[in-house]
């Protein structure tokens, strides 16, 4: 009776497994047709969301006063007292422009504007430390000491343009330091679609924009200078002295023999890309090694005296109550 169940049960089975075997098989071959592509519906979301986000990004970019300009004219007062103290000359001064262009200041405004300051500076600085020390602080030293003092001021002001142009310089330098390696994989892909050189400066200067509006400049005016300029080599070059970073030269480097030579641009592409990421990745490695050394002063200053206090406190008092 048993044998007799277990093989009808069996024959049952048998066909429902199969049936049931078919049926998945056709489902799995047919549910690609049947569901809905949930995929492309996703993809074009986030296409939209990221169009919406680099049109919102321009339009802040474009709200905002820019401060850099090509066409920027001195004011008369500038002008006059760089005139006055025959400081024309050095306006023509190679080095000054080329540090001014690295600071992002073009044309003879900016110019006569720092030479300017740097006549402007000491006598205002003097003033004011001669009224704040004199009047407002009245200290009981000697002259000398006092006269000093409004000295050091005097030069501290001569030296504050520079020191204003150094640390906007390095700002820069930073920004465009940071940016770089993803300008150069946009770079390589547009290069790699078969766009010219001037198309890929364009198209890439359009989209780190947002990112990195001091490099999205300097790639703007090396896409003019290659539309004008005789020798193209001497635009490369330029991008190179602007910026003055040495990841940089080396991209002008590859850029150059390229044009002179013919040789393959994308693999160079690759390879600097590559090697301004390990780069990237060198300098972040550093400072994180660096950041214990550099706690260890606060910590002793600041935690463990309070470390102290917390441990020592109830055995101070245990021996008070003591006694």
């Amino acid at each position: 009776m048993y044998i007799s169940t277990f093989i009808t049960n069996t024959d049952i089975l048998i066909p429902f497994l199969a049936a049931l075997s078919a049926f998945s098989a056709a489902l799995l071959v047919a549910w690609p047709y049947l569901a809905k592509d949930q995929l492309s519906a996703r993809m074009a979301q986030v296409h939209l969301e990221r169009e919406g986000i680099r049109v919102r990004e321009r339009n802040r970019l474009n709200r905002q006063p820019s401060t850099l300009r090509l066409d920027q004219e001195p004011r008369r007062i500038f002008a006059s007292i760089v005139e006055k103290f025959s400081l024309l000359k050095e306006t023509e001064s190679g080095e000054l422009v080329r540090t001014l262009r690295m600071a992002g200041y073009r044309g003879r405004g900016p110019i006569v504007t720092f030479l300017a300051a740097r006549v402007l500076m000491p006598v205002v600085m003097l003033v004011l430390a001669t009224f704040y020390i004199f009047v407002v602080l009245d200290l009981q030293h000697p002259l000398i000491v006092k006269l000093a003092l409004i000295l050091a001021a005097a030069w501290l002001g001569y030296y504050a343009p520079l020191l204003y142009l150094k640390n906007m310089i390095t700002k820069r330098q930073l920004a465009i330091r940071r940016a770089w390696p993803d300008t150069l994989d946009l770079l390589l892909i547009c290069i790699e679609c078969g766009m010219g050189i001037e198309t890929a400066f364009r198209k890439v200067s359009e989209e780190v924009g947002s990112q990195c509006p001091e490099l999205a400049e300097e790639i703007s005016l090396t896409t003019a200078e290659l539309s004008y300029l005789q020798d193209r080599r001497k635009a490369y070059e330029n991008l190179g002295e602007r910026t003055g970073l040495d990841c940089v030269r080396s991209v002008v480097t590859s850029l150059i023999q390229s044009e002179k030579y013919g040789t393959p641009l994308s693999q160079s592409l690759r390879v600097l890309a590559q090697e301004n990421r390990d780069m990237r990745m060198s300098e972040a490695e550093k400072k994180a090694a660096s950041l214990p050394p550099k706690l260890t002063v606060p910590m002793i200053v600041f935690f463990l005296p309070v470390l102290f206090g917390v441990i020592l406190t109830p055995a101070i008092i245990q021996i008070t109550t003591m006694n």
